[in-house]
């Protein structure tokens, strides 16, 4: 006998929110990454990887820190880098301090792709997005990205306290 709980059905006004949602996200992704493509020969995961390592202190991150800022898995994240660093964007360099470990750099190529191609994506970010909303709908929508953020990492930090109670 099955005694797990009956789902809790979207409501009609609950399964319209998602739907928009995910409509606007597939569509909103698509059209972002098909026009950082198009302008600068970027991929939408060559720009990620690309933002992330231009941000941090040296221009350069301990794999770990790039898969977890990105939340991609490792092997993801190795064939990623792979594939870049055949193009000149990215470089592994050895870690100093760790003879294991190593660092993802940033290489002038890189940087140079990722100034080239940033003043157009934000620009399309602008025009599909941000100039699309009113200042209190894109002050609410931060405000619902927030809230859905805490509750995936409360979520997160729930299962991993059941996990390690269940061992």
């Amino acid at each position: 006998m099955d005694t797990s709980p009956a789902p809790r059905w979207l409501d009609e006004r609950e399964a319209h929110a998602w739907r928009s949602y995910t409509r606007m996200r597939v569509q909103l992704q698509a059209r972002l990454a098909q026009a950082l493509q198009r302008r600068s020969g970027l991929s939408e995961p060559d720009y990620d990887v690309l933002v992330h390592l231009s941000e941090a202190p040296d221009a350069r991150l301990r794999p770990f820190q790039l898969g977890q800022a990105l939340q991609w898995e490792k092997s993801r994240l190795s064939h990623q880098l792979t594939r870049m660093a055949r193009r000149g964007l990215v470089a592994r360099h050895d870690c100093d301090t760790d003879g294991r470990g190593a660092y993802v750099v940033l290489t002038p190529a890189g940087l140079a792709a990722i100034e080239a191609a940033a003043p157009a994506h934000v620009d399309d970010v602008r025009r599909h997005l941000v100039d699309a909303l009113t200042p209190q709908q894109l002050e609410a929508l931060a405000d619902i990205a927030d809230t859905v953020l805490a509750n995936l990492q409360r979520l997160e930090a729930d299962e991993m306290d059941a996990e390690a109670e269940a061992r």
